[in-house]
């Protein structure tokens, strides 16, 4: 398993990168605007990570910034959003966690991604590595169980 990022939803872009950026010095390394999705998400990571940020593949560490561009309100508790793994193998790490009780609240469907939470609720993206894994049961046909 490897750390990825960890994502914290933003209410204002240009404030948060005048922050996160100027004030702290990390830099940006990827940025993706969905005009569909309406939203946009500024990864950025420490000075002396960039080269690992950049390198092929996902970079990582990286904070994630979630800018949704219709105004919404979460609460101070939902402001963070989740930590990031990526997982040599998503469907087996699905099945130990859940072997173990652990509620898979997002399957991973596509075979590539998932999210459970920890006891505290804090939701954790699971990504699989490299390509996605082809889709398979029982994951395929698994409904989302609460949130995440």
């Amino acid at each position: 398993m490897r750390y990825l990022h960890t994502m914290l939803r933003v209410h204002n872009l240009d404030a948060a990168l005048k922050f996160y950026r100027d004030a702290l010095g990390l830099q940006e390394v990827h940025r993706i605007d969905n005009d569909k999705g309406r939203f946009s998400l500024v990864f950025l990571c420490a000075p002396d990570d960039v080269a690992t940020c950049k390198a092929k593949g996902r970079p990582a560490p990286t904070v994630e910034l979630t800018y949704n561009w219709d105004e919404e309100r979460y609460g101070e508790d939902r402001f963070f959003g989740h930590l990031a793994y990526e997982v040599d193998d998503i469907y087996a790490t699905c099945a130990r966690l859940r072997e173990l009780g652990i509620t898979i609240n997002r399957p991973p469907r596509d075979g590539m991604m998932a999210f459970i939470r920890s006891p505290d609720l804090h939701s954790i993206e699971l990504l699989q590595k490299g390509e996605a894994k082809p889709p398979q049961e029982p994951w395929l046909s698994m409904p989302n169980t609460g949130h995440w």
